[in-house]
């Protein structure tokens, strides 16, 4: 923290491992710190991607609301609810298929940050707002998204990084399959 109570620049993880100079020495660095380097990209690649997550489900609630005003749904986007948040692909959504092994973050943290997003449109009762009201949180969430999705990009950059200096080294001997099941 700086003397005013400000976060300084570079201390949160993302800021690290978008940093410049988070990948300088890659090829150097002992394999332990490319795996800690990885290992703490993939933890901001999973928290971007449960933060997304959290910004997507509420552009599904209020496209239903929204949806439901135009007279393309039956019942309320309450009775629908279950269907509104299926983890159903999106029509052109792309994803990775990457495999992950850890739990985001600071959940609750992430939970407060996606509400105070738009805290001045109470989703928890989309009927009640009008329908200016829910465009214009649309649109907060829908960049906030946008953001969150080229940053992911970013980090996923920096996982492939590592992941290809760490795959280099098993490959070209410079690392040895056997130490890793003697760590197991």
């Amino acid at each position: 923290m700086s003397a005013d109570g400000t976060p300084q620049q570079g201390t949160r993880r993302i800021d690290r491992v978008l940093a410049e100079d988070y990948l300088a020495g890659l090829g150097e660095a002992p394999l332990a710190d490319v795996r800690a380097s990885r290992d703490e990209a993939e933890q901001d690649e999973v928290d971007l991607s449960y933060i997304r997550r959290l910004v997507q489900g509420r552009m599904d609630i209020i496209r239903a609301e929204l949806n439901h005003r135009e007279g393309g749904a039956q019942g309320s986007v309450v009775d629908n609810l279950a269907n509104v948040l299926a983890d159903e692909p999106r029509a052109g959504a792309r994803g990775l298929g990457r495999h992950v092994t850890i739990e985001p973050s600071r959940v609750d943290s992430h939970r407060r940050y996606v509400e105070a997003l738009v805290a001045d449109v109470d989703l928890t009762d989309t009927a009640a707002r009008t329908t200016d009201e829910l465009h214009h949180a649309m649109r907060v969430l829908s960049d906030e998204e946008q953001a969150l999705s080229a940053k992911r990009r970013q980090v996923q950059a920096v996982m492939d990084t590592c992941q290809a200096e760490i795959t280099r080294r098993y490959r070209d001997g410079e690392a040895d399959v056997s130490t890793l099941l003697n760590e197991a």
